[in-house]
């Protein structure tokens, strides 16, 4: 069948009689009554609420259905049934974040030889591919995004609801707008944004092999469309906070970056500025050597410790396994307590190094 212009769209619902009492029901709870048929002995009613438009319908076939209602006012969910079957069920319009319990485990992922075959199709056309399979219990998502061809990206205006989320550019380059932040950013390699819960924002444009690495927690969070905000918005805010948290966007750009002394002896490191926006709970940092430094064992303390190869290459050994030989594209993740050496970098290697917390 060819494509019809659809003026609006109903949700028919089987109802039984007397069809008075479910139009009661609904009323009672913000629905409104648009149409009825016929007036002497009603079997259809059309009723409009909450953005929703439903059909009631005497002798309709199908099972009864299901509301889901988003309410402000209830934070502990509970659903209630109308006389004609259909379930009201009544969530928190922003229900609490859930961070699932952190599952510790050695992971190191290899960088795909000379095939898109690893990346999988994603929102929007982007390709990802997943750099902690296991995602550590549901605690964290590490992916590498690619968009092989590029040019203007279908995205559209969305926001996360998460408790931390960064987006570092690998290689080539995109265009993204976020609310409130001046005019679309331009972001090379080497770059990297702090994107805030709730923050606004809609990619644009890539170049050809864009890729970028993007670490997020929970791993499942929801991606909510929001077509009523156009962006730009106009407006430069850098010091607003987003989300509960109250997280501050970060655009930190490589060119202008200045490299110190990093906690690894015979390595620099130059600091993103995450660790600051977000009050210490994520930092992101990138590593190179310092000429040609000897072997660095170390462990750590903290809740998440991720790293990916930039460029070059360097051995990463955990104490009592063999050394392993990483590269370009090569990730790995240590957990809390586990010694492990870095040695023999190549005098180009670079490692992204994000930590929670900071």
């Amino acid at each position: 069948m060819g494509a019809h212009t659809v003026e609006s769209a109903q949700v028919v619902l089987p109802c039984n009689e007397p069809i008075s009492a479910t139009i009661d029901f609904f009323t009672s709870h913000g629905f409104a009554v648009r149409t009825i048929m016929p007036a002497d002995h009603p079997r259809m009613v059309v009723l409009n609420g909450h953005g929703l438009t439903v059909r009631l319908e005497v002798g309709a076939n199908g099972t009864p259905g299901r509301l889901r209602l988003l309410s402000n006012d209830v934070t502990t969910p509970y659903e209630t049934t109308a006389p004609n079957g259909t379930v009201f069920q009544f969530v928190p319009a922003q229900e609490p974040l859930v961070v699932p319990k952190l599952v510790e485990e050695f992971v190191v992922t290899r960088a795909p030889v000379d095939s898109d075959d690893d990346f999988g199709e994603g929102r929007a056309g982007l390709r990802y591919r997943d750099l902690i399979p296991s995602r550590l219990g549901g605690r964290f998502i590490a992916s590498h995004i690619l968009i092989a061809q590029g040019g203007p990206v279908n995205d559209y205006v969305h926001f996360h609801n998460v408790r931390f989320q960064m987006i570092y550019c690998h290689r080539g380059w995109v265009r993204v707008a976020y609310e409130d932040q001046g005019e679309p950013m331009l972001m090379h390699e080497g770059d990297c944004f702090l994107q805030p819960s709730t923050i606004r924002h809609r990619v644009l444009e890539a170049s050809d092999r864009m890729q970028v690495i993007e670490i997020g927690c929970p791993a499942e969070h929801e991606t909510w469309a929001d077509p009523d905000t156009t962006l730009p918005t106009g407006s430069l805010e850098p010091d607003r906070g987003f989300g509960a948290d109250g997280h501050r966007f970060v655009f930190h750009q490589a060119a202008s970056a200045t490299w110190v002394p990093s906690r690894f002896a015979g390595y620099e490191t130059r600091d993103t500025g995450i660790g600051a926006a977000t009050d210490g709970v994520a930092g992101v940092r990138v590593l190179r050597p310092i000429g040609n430094p000897g072997p660095v064992t170390t462990s750590h303390q903290s809740e998440f410790q991720f790293h990916f190869v930039l460029d070059g290459a360097l051995t990463v050994q955990r104490d009592g396994d063999e050394p392993m030989r990483l590269h370009d594209g090569d990730s790995f993740v240590v957990p809390a307590n586990v010694a492990y050496t870095l040695s023999d970098p190549t005098a180009d290697a670079q490692l992204l190094d994000v930590t929670l917390p900071a």
